[in-house]
């Protein structure tokens, strides 16, 4: 019985020890976790960021966080550091991404249920093991670089055969229903910034100087395992055919390129681009597309007047905005396509009774 005892003790003891010592290393705050020479780059950043209010455990979690995996990420780092292991720099695994979303839906309810809802929401499953896909188009590490920028491995570690007959497996089944496009995708929180304030001061701010995004927009490149501001992000030169396309010169359009992008020759509808010429060049993907959830319901009624110059009702005209298998792109549509003879005049307004 003495025994037992004692090694009920010494078990109880080695499973408490790990929150235990989280908790007695988390009362120092910040500046006890960039004791550690891989975290003083984080924390420094997150110092001079927008969500600088926010205690590193309300995103990253604490002692009493119910998760085992994060104790036991806890004391994997403890051992590297006992055997002289420590990182140089610290990284966030797939398994610490997906454990903050629900706590940044705490902060930012609207936005992520708006996400959540749309095709960046799109699980691993569904993206990497699409038949049609899969068996047109070689699986390639590039494919990681929108569709899984996080993982932390190579696109042969996480879906085999490495064929286009399949049938394809997911190895890392954990996976499956995990987005494949989480928050920290577009977004980076130790982005240098102000934090946010009560939108109701927008009001009261000069038009020019209110803000027209936040700092926080950033890609997340999975080579360097680092965020890059959406500000620093190049709008692409494209091409029709030698005709250079107008871009519109939002820098959140920027961001939206690094996926969705045309092929090396520039050509515009080449690859996955979608850069608006015809009658909506120029025009920021912003315009139409809603930023979370990327739906267009409202896009034509924001700058349309219920009828065109034709005096058809915008949004019933023959395009892929009133159908998906329409001819007429709305990316692209020109009027010259739909009138071939020739634009037709402008029909006056009838006079309301």
């Amino acid at each position: 019985m003495k025994i037992a005892l004692v090694v009920a003790l010494l078990a109880a003891a080695l499973i408490l020890i790990v929150p235990a010592a989280s908790f007695v290393y988390e009362s120092g705050g910040p500046a006890a976790c960039a004791r550690c020479h891989e975290m003083g780059t984080p924390v420094g950043q997150w110092m001079g960021s927008t969500h600088r209010k926010v205690p590193c455990a309300d995103c990253h979690g604490d002692a009493m966080t119910a998760d085992p995996s994060f104790h036991i990420t806890n004391a994997r780092r403890v051992l590297e550091h006992a055997q002289g292991q420590a990182p140089d720099r610290a990284h966030l695994r797939p398994v610490d991404i997906f454990n903050m979303l629900p706590r940044c839906q705490r902060c930012h309810q609207q936005e992520f249920a708006a996400w959540a809802n749309g095709p960046h929401a799109t699980p691993y499953k569904r993206i990497f093991l699409d038949q049609k896909h899969n068996s047109t188009r070689h699986l390639m590490d590039d494919c990681l670089r929108c569709h899984g920028a996080h993982l932390d491995g190579g696109v042969r570690d996480l879906v085999q055969p490495m064929n286009r007959k399949g049938p394809w497996t997911l190895l890392r089944s954990e996976l499956s229903d995990s987005p494949a496009i989480p928050c920290l995708s577009c977004h980076a929180l130790h982005s240098a910034g102000m934090p946010l304030e009560n939108r109701r001061l927008e009001s009261r701010t000069v038009g020019n100087r209110q803000e027209r995004f936040r700092p926080s927009l950033a890609f997340y490149d999975r080579r360097e395992q680092a965020s890059v501001p959406a500000a620093m992000l190049p709008v692409p030169a494209v091409l029709d055919g030698d005709r250079p396309v107008k871009m519109s010169p939002d820098p959140r359009g920027a961001l939206c390129y690094q996926c969705h992008a045309p092929l090396s020759t520039m050509q515009v509808r080449s690859g996955d681009d979608r850069t608006p010429i015809g009658v909506h060049e120029g025009l920021s993907c912003l315009a139409c597309h809603d930023k979370h959830r990327q739906t267009t319901h409202a896009s034509c009624s924001t700058c349309h007047p219920r009828l065109s110059n034709c005096g058809l009702d915008v949004e019933k005209m023959d395009t892929t905005f009133a159908k998906t298998g329409s001819a007429h792109n709305v990316h692209f549509v020109k009027c010259q396509d739909c009138h071939p003879k020739g634009v037709p005049p402008k029909r006056a307004a009838a006079k309301l009774p």
